[in-house]
C-alpha cells in the first residue's frame, strides 16, 4: 500500500469568503464512520449551510453532506449526521472566549485529505453585511480593472 502525500482537496465552502469575514482559521481532524471515507474518496462532499458548534467541550461540525456509499451495505452512514472535530482543548477554550465574548462563528472553508487523513479548514469568521458584500466586490472589480489597464500599457496598447 503507497501512503498518500499532500493534500487532495474534497470540498470547498465557495460562498463562505463572500457571506463571511474571516478572521482566523484552524485545520482540524474529524471523526468518521468507514463508508464516509470512502464516500469522500469518490470526492463526493458538500459544506453549503455547514457550521460548527462547540457543545460541552467539543466542537462538532453539523450540516455537512456526505452521501452514502454506494458500496455500502445496511452499515452505511447517514448523510447529514453531526461530526464531531478534534481539536486541542486549549484551542477549544480560547474558540469558546472568542465566539461567546464577540458574536463570531465557526464556519467550515474547505474539506481535504492531509497525507491520507481527513481534514477540516475551520474559519472563525464574523457575518458580513450587504454593504459590506458590496463594498468587497467593487474593490476586486477596481483591483481587476487597474490589472488589465497595466496589462495593456505593458503591451504598448492605449486605453
Amino acid at each position: 500500500m503507497v501512503k498518500e502525500r499532500g493534500r487532495k482537496l474534497i470540498a470547498q465552502n465557495r460562498k463562505a469568503r463572500h457571506d463571511w469575514s474571516v478572521l482566523d482559521t484552524y485545520e482540524t481532524g474529524i471523526v468518521l464512520a468507514g463508508t464516509e471515507v470512502k464516500s469522500l474518496r469518490q470526492g463526493k462532499a458538500s459544506l453549503v449551510d455547514a457550521f460548527a458548534t462547540v457543545d460541552d467541550g467539543e466542537v462538532w461540525l453539523r450540516n455537512v453532506h456526505i452521501p452514502e456509499y454506494t458500496e455500502g451495505t445496511w452499515t452505511n452512514h447517514e448523510p447529514r449526521r453531526s461530526r464531531k472535530l478534534l481539536m486541542h482543548k486549549d484551542e477549544i477554550v480560547r474558540l469558546v472566549g472568542k465566539i461567546q465574548e464577540s458574536g463570531l462563528s465557526l464556519v467550515p472553508l474547505s474539506l481535504y485529505f492531509s497525507d491520507g487523513k481527513a481534514k477540516v479548514e475551520l474559519a472563525l469568521a464574523r457575518g458580513k453585511k450587504a454593504h459590506d458584500k458590496r463594498r468587497d466586490m467593487a474593490k476586486r472589480d477596481a483591483e481587476r480593472e487597474m490589472a488589465r489597464a497595466i496589462g495593456r500599457a505593458r503591451k504598448g496598447k492605449r486605453t
